[in-house]
């Protein structure tokens, strides 16, 4: 796992250890220092700890302009034993937030596992965007499954169009115009 990096090719737009408005503003890398770990195995350093002992992000773009963000994950997404939710939303979402950011772009593909508790968390992010939207992107089907089984699709757009999506041949702007146009045909707006 300590060879997963996140996606880096998008870097010469946005980094959020340089952005004041990030919850990660300052932050510093050592890429010789591996510290962090899920299931026993080291990760890459390049990954950003929030609070989870098992889930790590990488805020890959933020667009104030367009207001809208894109957040890679790793790792196990826990809410019942160690509630990543609380974490991610206290500590990253509500950043966002108060930086007027509604479009939530959230890439799974490397989210090995998720274990559900309650949604009070999801809807009030859910309730905190207005007419934004959240969307899951290429999320593993089983973890799609559990999203489903503990009502969490109701907040965040899962499936369909959005699993197995290509992201990486898009720069940001472009993914989120591709997204967007997706979730409006999906509303019918």
């Amino acid at each position: 796992m300590h060879e997963i990096e996140p996606y880096y090719n998008w870097l010469g737009y946005y980094t959020a250890e340089e952005d004041p408005d990030s919850p990660f503003y300052g932050r510093e890398y050592n890429e010789f220092t591996f510290s962090n770990s899920v299931y026993d195995y080291l990760i890459h350093p390049q990954w950003d700890e929030f609070g989870s002992q098992t889930l790590f992000i990488k805020i890959l773009m933020v667009n104030y302009h367009r207001q809208y963000c894109i957040i890679e994950m790793i790792g196990e997404w826990n809410d019942l034993l160690y509630n990543d939710i609380m974490f991610l939303y206290r500590d990253v979402i509500e950043t966002l937030l108060e930086n007027n950011i509604k479009h939530f772009i959230v890439i799974g593909e490397n989210v090995l596992n998720f274990h559900s508790d309650t949604n009070d968390y999801y809807e009030e992010w859910f309730n905190s965007i207005d007419d934004g939207w959240i969307i899951g992107l290429n999320f593993r089907d089983f973890v799609v499954e559990e999203f489903g089984n503990a009502s969490i699709d109701y907040f965040i757009s899962f499936s369909g169009e959005f699993n197995g999506y290509p992201w990486r041949k898009y720069l940001p702007d472009q993914l989120f115009e591709n997204l967007n146009s997706i979730i409006n045909k999906r509303l019918g707006l």
